[in-house]
C-alpha cells in the first residue's frame, strides 16, 4: 500500500474529503503501525465565500492566526487543535497554499494495533474507539505535536494509504456537526461525507 502524495491533498477539501472515505489513516506508536479505514469526513472552508463555520475563514478576516496558519498551507500536512479544553482534533491541509482549506477526519474503523486502541480509550468497548475526531485521536494518540507533520514525507509518524477505492455508492452527504450558533447556509451546508451504514460513523 503506498502512501498518499502531496497532488493528493491539492485540491479543494470537499474533493479530497469524499476521496479520503476508505483509505488508511496510519500512526507509527512505538514503532508499530496503528491504523483505522477513515469512514467520515468534513469539508472546511472550500469555497469563495468565507466559511462562517471554519476557524480560517472566521477568525483575523481570514487571515492566519499562530493557532490557524499551519491551515493555510502547504496541504498534506496535519492540521491538529485543541477544542473545548480536552479533546484534539485531526485535520489534513488541502487546496492552495495562502488559502485556509482543510477536511477533519471525522471516524475511523479500527484495522490495526486494536490493543493499543484499546488501551489508549481505556477499554471501552471497540464501537466506542474511533466513532467521533476526538476519540480517534486518544486511540491513536495524536496531539498537538502532530500540528504542522508532512503526512506525505516517508520519515513522519502519521500518514494516510490508499487501500482501494470506495464505490460511491456508499457514499452518504449531509450538513457537518456540531457548530452551534454558525449562520446559515453554512450550518446546512452538505460538506459532511460519510461510508453508509458503517457502525464506526459518528451518529
Amino acid at each position: 500500500m503506498e502512501r498518499l502524495e502531496v497532488t493528493f491533498f491539492a485540491r479543494g477539501a470537499n474533493s479530497v474529503a469524499a476521496e479520503l472515505l476508505g483509505k488508511l489513516l496510519v500512526r507509527l506508536l512505538d514503532g508499530k503501525r496503528v491504523s483505522g479505514r477513515i469512514v467520515e469526513t468534513e469539508a472546511y472552508c472550500d469555497a469563495d465565500e468565507p466559511d462562517l463555520a471554519c476557524h480560517g475563514d472566521r477568525a483575523n478576516n481570514g487571515l492566519p492566526t499562530p493557532r490557524t496558519e499551519v491551515m493555510f498551507g502547504p496541504p498534506g500536512h496535519a492540521y491538529v487543535y485543541f477544542t473545548y479544553g480536552m479533546h484534539w482534533m485531526f485535520n489534513v491541509v488541502t487546496g492552495e497554499v495562502g488559502q485556509a482549506n482543510a477536511v477533519l477526519i471525522r471516524a475511523l474503523e479500527p484495522v490495526e494495533g486494536e490493543h493499543m486502541m484499546a488501551n489508549n480509550r481505556l477499554n471501552r468497548p471497540r464501537e466506542l474507539w474511533t466513532n467521533g475526531p476526538a476519540k480517534l485521536a486518544q486511540a491513536l494518540a495524536i496531539n498537538g505535536s502532530f500540528n504542522g507533520l508532512n503526512l506525505c514525507n516517508d520519515r513522519s509518524l502519521i500518514w494516510i494509504e490508499d487501500i482501494g477505492h470506495t464505490p460511491e455508492r456508499t457514499i452518504a452527504i449531509g450538513p457537518r456537526i456540531g457548530l452551534g450558533k454558525t449562520p446559515e447556509p453554512w450550518l446546512s451546508i452538505p460538506w459532511r461525507y460519510w461510508l453508509e451504514g458503517n457502525k464506526f460513523v459518528s451518529i
